[in-house]
C-alpha cells in the first residue's frame, strides 16, 4: 500500500539558516500523527515542504504516490495554515472560505451547485459554526477561525490533512471540537498530520508521534515518544528535563 505522505531525506535552507537536516517521515494511510518539536524545529518548514510551497535543497516528497503540486491539484491533501499565514482583513465569510475547499470540484465554471452548498452547510455544522456563516472571517476569535479552515478542510474532502498548530490561542471548546473532528476524520480513513505544542493532549488525539529537530529523532508510538529522555532530545534539554507545556 502507498504511504500517505512521503518524506526522503528533506534538506531546507532559509539563507544561512538550516531548518531541515535531511528529514524524513513515512506517515501511513489512516490515522492521526502528531508532529512534536520546539519553536524553529522545522515544523511548519516540514508542512510546507509536504505542501510543495518550499522547495527542498535536498531530498524528495510524495503525497499518496504523487508530487506535491500534482496531489493539490487533485485535491488528495488540504492544509490549515499557523494564524500568521492569513489575512484576516480579506473581504471574506466564514462560508466563503469554507466553499474554497470545494473549487477543485467546480468544473471550468467554477459556479457552486447544490452539492457543494450541502457540502459546506454540512461542515460548518460540524464545527459548529453555522450561526456566524457570514460573518466576516477576521471577526472570528481565534478558535473560531481554526474551527473555519478544520470545515474548509472537511468540505474539500480531502484524504490528506495537514494541520500547523491548530490549537494555538484556541479555546477549551474550540478544542475539544478539533480534536474530535480530527478523530473522526481518521475513523472515516483520512490520514491526519498534525503539529502541537499540547503534550497533555497527545494521547487523546494521536495514534502515533513524530518528534522534530530539524531531523525526525523518533516516529512511533505516543507513549514512547513522550518518554522523558525521547523528549529532552527533541527539546533540546540537557538530563531528564522535560518541559510541562512548551510556548
Amino acid at each position: 500500500m502507498t504511504a500517505a505522505i512521503e518524506v526522503d531525506s528533506v534538506t531546507v535552507r532559509y539563507g544561512e539558516v538550516l531548518a531541515l537536516d535531511g528529514a524524513s517521515l513515512t506517515v501511513a494511510a489512516g490515522g492521526v500523527t502528531g508532529l512534536i518539536g520546539m519553536n524553529g524545529s522545522g515544523k511548519s518548514t516540514l508542512f510546507k515542504s509536504i505542501m510543495g510551497a518550499l522547495r527542498p535543497e535536498h531530498g524528495s516528497v510524495r503525497i499518496a504516490g504523487m508530487t506535491p503540486a500534482a496531489a493539490r491539484k487533485s485535491g488528495r491533501v488540504a492544509y490549515v495554515p499557523q494564524s500568521e499565514d492569513v489575512d484576516w482583513a480579506f473581504p471574506v465569510s466564514v462560508r466563503d472560505v469554507v466553499m474554497m475547499g470545494r473549487y477543485g470540484k467546480l468544473g471550468v465554471t467554477r459556479r457552486a451547485g447544490a452539492a457543494d452548498r450541502a457540502a459546506v452547510a454540512d461542515a460548518l455544522e460540524r464545527v459548529e459554526l453555522t450561526e456566524l456563516a457570514d460573518r466576516q472571517i477576521g471577526k472570528l476569535s481565534g478558535g473560531q477561525k481554526k474551527r473555519a479552515f478544520v470545515a474548509r478542510c472537511i468540505a474539500q474532502d480531502a484524504e490528506i490533512l495537514l494541520l500547523d498548530e491548530p490549537f494555538a490561542g484556541v479555546d477549551q471548546r474550540s478544542e475539544a471540537t478539533i480534536v474530535r473532528l480530527l478523530r473522526e476524520l481518521a475513523a472515516n480513513g483520512r490520514t491526519v498530520l498534525v503539529s502541537t505544542h499540547d503534550l497533555h493532549a497527545l494521547p487523546s488525539l494521536a495514534d502515533e508521534a513524530a518528534l522534530l529537530l530539524r531531523q525526525v529523532l523518533f516516529h512511533g508510538s505516543v507513549s514512547e515518544a513522550l518518554a522523558p529522555a525521547r523528549l529532552a532530545e527533541a527539546f533540546g534539554l540537557s538530563g531528564s528535563a522535560v518541559p510541562e507545556e512548551t510556548p
